[in-house]
C-alpha cells in the first residue's frame, strides 16, 4: 500500500510538471482597405450603413497544440468521468460564442430566456437537433466525442450561432481581451501550435516546449497565403 501511494505521488508530481506556452494573438485586415482608399464612398447614402469588420476588436482566439502530445495519456474510448461544460442561451445569443473542449466532453445548453430556442448542428464532427425547449433539461446535453469544428445554430433566431471546437488534447487556451494566452503544464516536446479564429484562416507555428520554464510565441492572423483565382 505504501509503495502504491509513493508511485501515485510520483505520477502526480510528474503530471504537474511541464513547460508553459504564453504569447499573444491578434488579427489584422488587408492593406489598402481603409476609408481613404475607398474614395469616401462609405460616407455616401448608399454605403454609410454598411457594417465593416474591425479586425482590431476581434477576440475569442483559440490557441492549441494540434495532434497528440508527448507523454500525455491517450483518452479512453469511453472516459471514466465525463467533463461537462455549458453554453448558455440568453438574450437570443449563445454565451460563450466559442467553446474549445477536449474530445469526450459533454456540453449543456441551458435556455435562460422566456422564449423557445432550438439548438442544432449539421457539422460532420457532431450532428444533433435538440428541438424546441426552455430551461435546462438534462437530456439536452450533447457529448462531443470526435475532434473537429462544430457550428451550432438556433433554427428560430438568425443571429444565434456559436462554435464548439473539439480538440484532441487538453493543451489549449482562449485569448483574453488583450490577446494574451497561457497554456500550462505542457509535456516537453516539439509540437505544432495552432492559432484559430472562426472568421480567419488558422496559423500554425512549430514550437519546442522545455521540461520547465516558459516559451513565448506570437500570432498575427489575417487573410493571407490563400490561393488566388
Amino acid at each position: 500500500m505504501k509503495q502504491l501511494l509513493i508511485l501515485l505521488g510520483a505520477l502526480a508530481i510528474n503530471h504537474a510538471m511541464g513547460g508553459t506556452i504564453r504569447g499573444t494573438v491578434h488579427a489584422e485586415g488587408k492593406p489598402g482597405t481603409d476609408d481613404g482608399d475607398a474614395g469616401g464612398k462609405y460616407d455616401s447614402r448608399k454605403y454609410k450603413f454598411v457594417e465593416r469588420i474591425d479586425y482590431s476588436s476581434f477576440h475569442d482566439f483559440v490557441v492549441y497544440i494540434d495532434g497528440p502530445v508527448n507523454g500525455a495519456p491517450v483518452a479512453p474510448e469511453k472516459p471514466l468521468e465525463v467533463v461537462t461544460r455549458r453554453v448558455a442561451q440568453q438574450g437570443a445569443a449563445f454565451n460563450p460564442a466559442v467553446l474549445p473542449v477536449e474530445a469526450g466532453t459533454k456540453v449543456e445548453w441551458p435556455n435562460n430566456d422566456d422564449i423557445f430556442h432550438n439548438v442544432f448542428s449539421d457539422s460532420p464532427a457532431r450532428q444533433f437537433d435538440l428541438g424546441l425547449y426552455k430551461g435546462n433539461p438534462k437530456e439536452k446535453a450533447v457529448l462531443f466525442d470526435k475532434p473537429g469544428r462544430v457550428d451550432v445554430f438556433c433554427s428560430i433566431h438568425a443571429s444565434m450561432h456559436c462554435t464548439v471546437l473539439v480538440l484532441e488534447n487538453p493543451y489549449f487556451a482562449v485569448s483574453d481581451n488583450a490577446g494574451k494566452f497561457v497554456i500550462t503544464n505542457v509535456p516537453a516536446g516539439t509540437y505544432q501550435l495552432k492559432a484559430w479564429h472562426d472568421r480567419l484562416p488558422a496559423q500554425v507555428q512549430e514550437i519546442t516546449v522545455p521540461a520547465e520554464g516558459d516559451v513565448k510565441i506570437n500570432f498575427t492572423l489575417g487573410i493571407n497565403n490563400l490561393p488566388r483565382y
